[in-house]
């Protein structure tokens, strides 16, 4: 199979490009590299990216740096590239960034998602697995969040531009069955992870014998997935295109889209995870407790039922495992 996969220098898109081309696939990678957070860390993980397609002595690895909320670069940057199916995880990350940055959203995730799925109709693409995001829930007060459930109370920009792409995923489905699947990612975290998710920070604060800010005094739940997981739904999702037999997909959609919640199906006290981060770096942390941030949501829970269904997506990693694999890869890469 050939792969394009947007955001490949980042968490999820990097490790998505490894699992496949461990398995045999050719990836087109493509990524901004911008500086939302540190660019040697992105520039790292596509080092492990560009190393794993050569280890067997093929070239089954492309890699463009371009911005693809810009067509014209898009397209350039595609030229010659072939691939027959689309994992679009390439955002502007983070719901409280998203609070002073708003035009930054504006740009990568809603003209950007337009313009992959232009790539994807023009060049007939068999599937686009698209990122969207457990955030679009807002203040739902139901749990577990269910894909059925009413997304149009959005408590972040963030939030507002995934509901976003999912309207547009589903039009895109409609005029032009073009396949799709959207995924409602649930806390992702585990080695590689991003530097601005509490886990990091935390770990890091700790490490260095400094105080953590907890914020929603404490009392927040998440449905912590290990990086593992998502990637085997990741690519379960793209190996398995939805049919455009007229039938009702997961998320309503009489079209070939569908979406998918994809999580832990757990959700677990955030004070819960600290513990495991304190006992993993041997030392207690100093916490202060703090307000809710604005566009934050107090807890999360995904009901992972539709993709279990569907695909057998059964997540394998509690965060009693996951929690001390992250740190001591942080400790490995920052040489302690």
């Amino acid at each position: 199979m050939k792969v394009l996969v947007t955001g490949v220098a980042g968490f999820i898109g990097s490790s998505v490009a490894l699992r496949l081309l461990e398995r045999g696939d050719h990836v087109v990678g493509i990524d901004s590299i911008n500086d939302y957070y540190d660019p040697q860390l992105k520039r790292d993980r596509l080092a492990r990216v560009d190393s794993a397609a050569k280890g067997d002595g093929g070239g089954r690895f492309r890699f463009a740096q371009v911005d693809f909320s810009d067509h014209d670069a898009l397209d350039a940057a595609l030229a010659g590239a072939e691939f027959d199916r689309i994992v679009h995880l390439g955002a502007q990350a983070g719901v409280r960034y998203s609070i002073d940055n708003p035009r930054a959203y504006l740009q990568s995730n809603l003209a950007g998602h337009l313009n992959l799925l232009e790539v994807a109709r023009h060049r007939g693409a068999e599937h686009m697995v698209y990122a969207s995001s457990s955030s679009v829930y807002g203040g739902n007060a139901t749990l577990p969040f269910r894909v059925e459930d009413r997304v149009d109370r959005p408590l972040s920009l963030y939030a507002a531009t995934k509901k976003a792409d999912e309207l547009m995923s589903e039009t895109y489905a409609h005029l032009y069955r073009l396949p799709q699947t959207g995924l409602r990612f649930f806390t992702v975290y585990g080695p590689w992870g991003r530097p601005d998710m509490a886990m990091w920070l935390f770990t890091k604060a700790i490490l260095a014998g400094e105080p953590i800010d907890v914020f929603g005094e404490g009392n927040m739940r998440r449905d912590f997935t290990y990086i593992d997981d998502i990637v085997t739904g990741v690519v379960a999702c793209l190996d398995n295109p939805p049919s455009d037999d007229g039938a009702m997909k997961a998320g309503g959609s009489t079209s070939p889209h569908r979406v998918y919640n994809i999580g832990n199906n757990r959700s677990e006290d955030l004070s819960a995870m600290i513990g495991l981060i304190e006992e993993a770096c041997g030392r207690r942390a100093e916490r202060r407790l703090l307000p809710m941030q604005p566009g934050d949501v107090r807890d999360t829970f995904a009901d992972i039922s539709a993709i279990a269904t569907d695909l057998g997506f059964e997540p394998r990693t509690s965060i009693a495992q996951g929690v001390p694999q992250f740190v001591n890869w942080y400790r490995q890469y920052h040489g302690g």
